[in-house]
C-alpha cells in the first residue's frame, strides 16, 4: 500500500493564512455590516438579516431578537437587510416583512445608518494602527529611500524584448536623489513607484511623460522622462532601483567572495573607484572590468580595509559569487494618524489616475476579493505586521469605496435618500429598483473581469516561486 508524503509545514502555513484570511478580510467585513447593524437598532429601525457573504446560506440561525444571522456561500462581501430603507431583493434575498406597516424612518436617521458601516471600518483601520504604531514595523533601509542606486541600462517589456531604459537616456545618475514626480512630493522607494504608476503625463506624441525632480550633488534639477509600460503588468517604470548599503549577510564556502576575503557583517563601499549603491551595480562592475583585478573598499567592525577580486576573463552576466546582500532593516514607529493619512491619500490617488483618461491605470490593476485574498497570503508571510498594515489599507478602501455615489453602495442609498430629501419626495420605487439592477450587473461583472485578472497575476507569482525554488535545489 503506496504512502502519501505530507508536508506539514506547507499545510500548517497554508492553514495559517487561511486563519488570517477569514480573520482580517472577513473580520473587515464583519465590523463594515456590524455598524449598519448597530446604528439601525439605535436608530430604531427594522433589522431582518445579518449576512457574511451572498447567495445560500451555509449556517443560518435565528437569534432572540427575530434577526436571522447567516453566512453565505459566496463571500463578495455582506449585508444587513433592513427593508424600511433599501431594497436588494436580487442581492439579499426577499423580506418577509410589510414594509407598509413599518413606520417611515427620517433622513437623519438614514444617513447614520447608511454611513455607519464605512464608520466602523475606519474605527477597525485606527485601533490596527494602533497596534503597530505600539509594536513597530520594520522597515527595508532599501526602501527607506529615494536615492537612486542604480540605472538600468534596457527595460525588459511583456513580450520579452528589451528597450533602451527611459532613466539612462534622460540622464540620471546613481547618488540621485529624488524629491518629487510631476510635482507631487515622494517621501520613499513605495511611494516613489506609486507616484510614478499612476502618474497620468503624456507627451504631444500621447507618450506617458514624467518629470523627476532631483537633487544632484546639492542642486535641485528637472529632468523629463518618457517610461515605458514594463513588465507583465505594464506598469509605468523608468529602470531605476534604490540605494542601501551593501552588507554581506552569506558567504558561501569556497566561493570567490571567500576568496577575495569577504565576510559576514562587512559593507562593501567602493570598487575600485565607483561607489557601491546598489546590488546590481555591484556585479555589473565586476561584469564590466572581469578582465583584470578588481579591488574592493570594504568596512568591518568600523575599520576600512582593501581587498581584491582576482580577474574572472570567463565571468557571465549572471555569474553567482557566493554571496549574499542585506540592506539592512530598522524599526519605525509611525503614528495612527499618519498611517490613515497614507492610506486614504493612496487610495485617493489609484481611484483619480483609474477615472484619468490619461494614466496607464485600468481595471485589470485592481484588486477584488481574490487579489485582496492573494495579498493576504503574500503578507502573512512576510509577518504580523505586513498584515497588519495590509488590513488597514482594506479598511480604508472599503470605507471610502462603499461612500461612492454609486447605486447598490452605500454612498448611492445616501444619494437617493438625498435626492428625495431636496425633492420632497421620495424617488419611484421602480426607478430605485431598476437603477440598481443594472449597477448591480455592472458590479458583478466588474468583480468577476478583476478577478480574472487577479488569478492570472496568483499563477504567475506561484511559477516564478516554483522556478525560483527549483533553482535552488542542489
Amino acid at each position: 500500500m503506496p504512502f502519501a508524503v505530507v508536508d506539514f509545514h506547507s499545510l500548517l502555513s497554508n492553514t495559517w493564512v487561511a486563519f488570517l484570511v477569514i480573520l482580517f478580510f472577513g473580520g473587515s467585513i464583519f465590523v463594515h455590516e456590524l455598524g449598519h447593524f448597530l446604528a439601525a437598532r439605535r436608530c430604531g429601525v427594522k433589522v431582518e438579516r445579518f449576512s457574511i457573504g451572498f447567495g445560500p446560506a451555509i449556517w443560518s440561525r435565528r437569534g432572540r431578537d427575530g434577526v436571522e444571522y447567516r453566512v453565505s456561500w459566496f463571500p463578495l462581501g455582506g449585508y444587513v437587510l433592513l427593508p424600511q430603507l433599501v431594497d436588494l431583493g436580487p442581492i439579499e434575498g426577499k423580506s418577509e416583512a410589510d414594509v407598509k406597516l413599518l413606520p417611515p424612518v427620517g433622513y437623519g436617521a438614514k444617513m447614520f445608518v447608511f454611513v455607519a458601516g464605512a464608520f466602523f471600518n475606519i474605527l477597525l483601520a485606527f485601533a490596527l494602527a494602533c497596534i503597530i504604531w505600539v509594536m513597530g514595523q520594520p522597515e527595508s533601509n532599501q526602501y527607506a529611500t529615494t536615492r537612486i542606486g542604480y540605472v538600468m541600462p534596457t527595460l525588459d517589456m511583456a513580450d520579452g524584448s528589451k528597450v533602451p531604459g527611459p532613466a539612462a537616456e534622460a540622464g540620471l545618475r546613481a547618488g540621485d536623489v529624488v524629491r518629487a514626480i510631476d510635482g507631487q512630493k515622494v517621501t520613499d522607494w513605495f511611494d516613489l513607484a506609486m507616484t510614478l504608476g499612476t502618474g497620468a503625463g503624456r507627451d504631444g506624441k500621447d507618450r506617458p511623460r514624467a518629470v523627476f525632480t532631483i537633487d544632484r550633488d546639492g542642486q535641485p534639477l528637472d529632468v523629463v522622462l518618457y517610461p515605458r509600460l514594463s513588465g507583465d503588468d505594464k506598469i509605468r517604470k523608468v529602470g531605476i532601483a534604490s540605494a542601501f548599503p551593501l552588507i554581506v549577510s552569506e558567504v558561501d564556502h569556497g566561493s570567490l567572495a571567500e576568496k577575495a576575503g569577504l565576510k559576514v557583517g562587512d559593507e562593501i563601499l567602493r570598487l575600485d573607484d565607483d561607489p557601491m549603491l546598489n546590488d546590481m551595480a555591484f556585479v555589473e562592475h565586476l561584469y564590466s572590468n572581469r578582465d583584470k583585478p578588481v579591488s574592493a573598499r570594504v568596512r568591518r567592525a568600523g575599520q576600512e580595509m582593501t581587498l581584491l577580486f582576482p580577474a574572472r576573463p570567463g565571468m557571465t552576466p549572471t555569474a553567482d559569487f557566493g554571496l549574499a546582500f542585506s540592506s539592512g532593516l530598522h524599526l519605525t514607529h509611525p503614528s495612527p494618524f499618519i498611517q490613515i493619512r497614507d492610506q486614504v491619500t493612496m487610495t485617493f490617488r489609484e481611484l483619480g489616475s483609474l477615472l484619468n483618461p490619461h494614466s496607464d491605470v485600468g481595471l485589470s490593476k485592481m484588486s477584488g476579493p481574490i487579489g485582496i485574498v492573494h495579498m493576504l497570503s503574500s503578507a502573512a508571510e512576510t509577518g504580523l505586521w505586513a498584515v497588519l498594515s495590509l488590513t488597514v489599507l482594506i479598511n480604508v478602501n472599503l470605507a471610502i469605496l462603499n461612500l461612492l455615489p454609486v447605486p447598490v453602495l452605500d454612498g448611492g442609498q445616501m444619494l437617493f435618500a438625498t435626492i428625495g430629501r431636496v425633492r420632497r419626495r421620495a424617488l419611484p420605487a421602480n426607478f430605485i429598483v431598476t437603477t440598481q439592477g443594472v449597477f448591480m450587473v455592472l458590479l458583478f461583472s466588474m468583480i468577476i473581469y478583476i478577478s480574472y485578472f487577479n488569478v492570472r497575476s496568483w499563477a504567475r507569482d506561484v511559477r516564478s516561486d516554483r522556478a525560483a525554488a527549483a533553482a535552488q535545489k542542489p
